[in-house]
């Protein structure tokens, strides 16, 4: 259930019954022969029955939490593995049966409010520049990060103390100042070739500072782990099947219901997200279309009370290298990192040692998400 977003006249919405991720193993069963054959070859699905015995004191209380007592007595587990690159998520429709949308709450405003004037707010002044100075957009610019991730590692400031209020346009241009800033750690540094983008929004999403802020990085030597293992991920792939992963796995979430174009960006709400919401773009070539993307995905995320999340964008390295890379997409992966208003981590030791545990439905996401892409 959900209900219209912001301007729009509220109303309940239900996602139909044949449309969610508990109903994935049949919508699977019912594609295509060379779509369920594609689907089988990126994705294991695996079902689970968890039974419980309330005492008839809870039965109350149940049915205002989480709706009838018997699908909470009986509930349907899904357990999604990617098998390419391991990656895995399991799903309970009592965590995924509600998604709540809303406006931002009291509390949060007032401390985004109450840090107005922090550093960031007067960057030239109380924030250190790179030694080959700073970089210049049209909404922000960069400084040098004073406990650096990496030995390039730039934080790319907003102009726009307010994170929830940056525009689709500063989004864009935060993108284009942060790979102009790459570009000059190039000139200095020409064996740093991997670059990292990221934003992380607000605290709950390990942001240390309030004001709206993204990152980047250069890396020598060898790209970052994940990043690395994505790139084998997809060679071993091309190596068996004689295909293309990104491809075929864009083609597997289209086949679903759960994917999108915007231009010759494609996007979809992930089977197996590494936390709530999580989305991908995929474009062959970094640059506007793809930020706008982005920015449009983040537009969503507000829609449905998604203010805190964490993006990152994956690229191939600068410049030539010994790996290969071919095949390897420009790619924006985006989750979100619950209610900033909970203090909370949303993140146990399932997610850090075993497998994923998520709250939302890839096809509910996938239906909200749209709405802001096409």
């Amino acid at each position: 259930m959900y209900t219209a977003g912001p301007g729009k006249k509220e109303r309940e919405i239900f996602l139909p019954e044949e449309r969610t991720i508990t109903a994935l193993p049949r919508l699977v069963a019912g594609l295509a022969g060379e779509d369920r054959e594609l689907f089988g070859r990126i994705f294991q699905v695996n079902t689970s029955a968890g039974r419980i015995h309330p005492p008839p004191e809870m039965e109350e209380w149940i049915k205002k939490r989480f709706g009838p007592a018997d699908q909470v007595k009986n509930q349907e587990i899904v357990r999604v593995t990617n098998l390419i690159t391991l990656e895995g998520a399991l799903f309970n429709r009592l965590r995924a049966a509600r998604p709540v949308e809303g406006k931002i709450a009291g509390p949060v405003r007032e401390e985004i409010v109450r840090t107005q004037g922090d550093p960031f707010c007067h960057p030239e002044e109380q924030t250190p520049a790179d030694t080959f100075g700073r970089v210049r957009g049209k909404y922000c610019l960069t400084a040098s990060n004073l406990a650096k991730y990496d030995g390039y590692h730039a934080v790319i400031i907003f102009a726009e103390h307010n994170p929830l209020a940056v525009s689709r346009e500063e989004m864009v241009d935060a993108f284009v100042t942060a790979r102009r800033w790459a570009d000059l750690v190039r000139e200095e540094d020409p064996a740093a070739k991997y670059y990292f983008f990221l934003w992380n929004c607000l605290w709950t999403s390990g942001a240390s500072i309030i004001h709206g802020h993204a990152q980047a990085t250069v890396a020598r030597e060898m790209h970052y782990p994940k990043v690395e293992a994505l790139r084998r991920a997809m060679v071993a792939y091309r190596g068996k099947y004689r295909s293309g992963y990104f491809e075929d796995l864009y083609r597997v979430h289209e086949a679903l219901g759960l994917a999108w174009r915007l231009g010759a960006v494609k996007g979809f709400a992930y089977l197996t997200p590494v936390k709530e919401k999580e989305v991908f773009l995929l474009a062959e070539e970094p640059g506007p279309e793809l930020y706008e993307a982005a920015a449009r995905v983040v537009e969503g995320y507000r829609a449905i009370s998604s203010w805190s999340f964490n993006l990152a964008l994956l690229l191939p390295p600068l410049d030539k290298t010994a790996e290969d890379w071919g095949g390897f997409p420009a790619i924006i992966r985006i989750v979100d990192r619950g209610d900033p208003a909970l203090r909370k981590s949303d993140v146990g030791a399932m997610e850090l040692f075993a497998a994923s545990v998520i709250a939302s439905d890839p096809f509910w996401v996938a239906e909200k998400i749209k709405r802001y892409q096409l």
